[in-house]
């Protein structure tokens, strides 16, 4: 019996997506619950798996083919492979030479993330050993690849015979590669030129002294980590609760554009960006406010790992109030966020950067950051957007005022 094969349901936010990786061929016997084709959305890497065991039987969209939600991509024949037991042993007899061959070794089952990091770092997949189920290249095997192709230079680099080729290439001879965009990095493009060229964007600029808040982690992060079961004390909890707070008291801030309508929004659902191998992604605290700073760090940390692993969900990253991007993580001194529609607001975290600052007449190092927070003009003034950073800056600089509330 053939079973369709249908692309996942986009939710309405997602128009299509595109057919990434088959890691089946038609013929080819499948399993249930086995991996069969990657479906590439701006936002996510979506698996589709085999209902049931059988074998491939066609495939109707290949690589690169752009599919709706639902829309049948495959069938599979369920029991096929088991259908003619006595005829196995002879269908085998001639798949014996093409392994030997090296046919598998040359096409391998590589995940999406191992496939890009081999593409580029120019790595051919036949020579990655996988580790994963069924022999399948993981993204750690990939890495790891990456890392012995780069040690490989320095352990025969005393050998005139290795170094004599690079320093023969002709000068003029430039090696370029052409790769298409990712869907993700595609549609990252889109809105970041789409908010710069439909907001009235503007960027106001504060510091703030973290020396409170990096004694009060320096003195608890120990019994903060005892406590909350090996999650640690960071920064970023302390600016996700000063932004809460700040929202309360500023709505605006938190508020969207929908047409000529102004949508304000009673929770603060606060987006955290974070660096992936696809790109950026940006996974949402919900309901930010009621969250305890354990609880922030612990999520945002479950969202770093589920992006490097390429797990992040569509419910991961859908909706937002307000997003905070940590620049300064990448060593950042300063910079202007674009703001990510429809929100109307974006704060930008970066480096701590030891600076002479006056204080009480007398010249103190301190460690300073600068703050920035871009927004949208057509709601939000310029004394709202100020006074919005100046809340955050206070609440940070004095960290006793979050838990009194005041």
């Amino acid at each position: 019996m053939a079973i369709e094969i249908k692309a996942p349901t986009f939710p309405e936010s997602v128009a299509d997506g595109t057919v990434a990786t088959w890691h089946k061929k038609p013929g080819e016997a499948v399993k249930r619950d086995e991996l069969l084709v990657d479906i590439e959305t701006d936002k996510v890497v979506l698996e589709v798996v085999a209902p049931a065991d059988g074998v491939l039987a066609e495939v109707l969209k290949n690589e690169g083919d752009t599919v709706l939600s639902e829309e049948v991509i495959a069938r599979v024949e369920e029991g096929a492979a088991a259908a003619s037991p006595a005829s196995a042993p002879a269908a085998a007899a001639p798949a014996a030479p093409a392994a030997t061959a090296g046919s598998s070794d040359e096409d391998p089952i590589l995940a999406p993330a191992a496939r890009k990091l081999a593409e580029e770092n120019g790595l051919d997949p036949a020579t990655i050993k996988g580790t994963g189920k069924g022999g399948r290249v993981t993204k750690e095997d990939a890495v790891a690849a990456i890392e012995a192709k780069k040690s490989a230079p320095a352990a025969t680099s005393t050998s005139p015979s290795v170094a004599a080729p690079a320093v023969n290439v002709p000068a003029g001879d430039r090696v370029e590669k052409r790769v298409p965009m990712t869907r993700l990095r595609a549609k990252v493009a889109e809105r970041l030129v789409e908010a710069q060229s439909s907001m009235a964007m503007l960027t106001t600029f504060n510091e703030v002294n973290m020396k409170p808040i990096m004694d009060l982690r320096s003195k608890y992060k120990d019994m903060f980590e005892k406590k909350h079961n090996g999650v640690r004390l960071g920064f970023m909890s302390f600016f996700v609760k000063a932004a809460t707070e700040a929202l309360k008291r500023f709505p605006g801030v938190n508020a969207s554009i929908d047409g000529n309508d102004i949508v304000y929004h009673g929770y603060q659902d606060i987006g955290v960006a974070v660096s992936s191998d696809r790109g950026l992604v940006v996974p949402v605290l919900r309901n930010a406010e009621f969250m305890s700073l354990a609880e922030v760090e612990g999520t945002i940390s479950d969202f770093g790992k589920k992006a490097k692993a390429g797990k992040l969900t569509m419910e991961d990253m859908m909706g937002g109030t307000f997003t905070i991007s940590n620049g300064g993580v990448f060593g950042s001194l300063l910079s202007t966020p674009i703001v990510n529609p429809p929100q109307t607001a974006i704060l930008g975290m970066h480096k701590i950067q030891e600076r002479p600052m006056a204080v009480n007449g007398q010249v103190v190092i301190l460690p300073m950051m600068y703050l920035a927070l871009s927004y949208d003009h057509r709601l939000i003034d310029g004394k709202e957007a100020v006074s919005f950073l100046v809340t955050i800056k206070d609440l940070l600089e004095d960290p006793a005022r979050l838990l009194l509330d005041i």
